[in-house]
């Protein structure tokens, strides 16, 4: 589903909450990771929207993390870029390496302050590798990973393995060998 934001809209409540936001996160990328402090600010930053047992490790950058959900046990390394104004849903056990861009949101071709939002879902278990980039409405299936570099232009399937500029699958895992909940 496309949505579209105009940027000149925005309210003033809107404005007030980017600028808390850039404030939070700014607090995050120098404060000790892990430390209570560390741990207070990713609380204040994601709210109700980060699971247990998950880690972001600074520094991160981004906009509207308020549209961001994180499930149990997923460790997000550093240098993430989360552009999250279509939305980003990450499941539970994923693993997402350092450098990695999640782009839910890219501007009009003709019109530079309309946002073109799509939805960003990372599926159960998935791999992100080092520094991929995973564009607007992509879906990356169920313990699939993405290699190292790779520009992820269309959804990647459940268990298999993507790699390139654009992403392409070249294998698929055997499901059988996944331990399910």
């Amino acid at each position: 589903m496309e949505e579209l934001v105009d940027m000149r809209e925005m309210t003033e409540q809107e404005l007030i909450e980017a600028e808390k936001m850039a404030e939070i996160v700014f607090k995050l990328n120098h404060t000790l990771p892990n430390s209570e402090e560390y741990n207070s600010l990713l609380k204040e930053l994601l709210g109700d929207n980060l699971g247990e047992n998950s880690s972001i490790i600074a520094p991160i950058a981004g906009a509207a993390f308020d549209h961001i959900k994180i499930g149990n046990n997923v460790f997000i390394n550093s240098n993430s870029l989360l552009m999250a104004r279509g939305g980003i849903t990450i499941e539970d056990d994923v693993m997402i390496a350092g450098n990695v861009q999640l782009l839910s949101n890219n501007h009009d071709e003709y019109d530079r302050q309309i946002l073109i939002c799509k939805p960003i879902l990372i599926k159960k278990g998935a791999w992100i590798g080092a520094g991929v980039s995973i564009l607007p409405g992509i879906t990356v299936g169920k313990y699939a990973i993405v290699g190292a570099g790779a520009i992820v232009t269309k959804d990647v399937p459940d268990y298999a393995v993507a790699v390139g500029t654009p992403a392409r699958v070249v294998k698929t895992l055997d499901k059988n060998k996944f331990k399910e909940d």
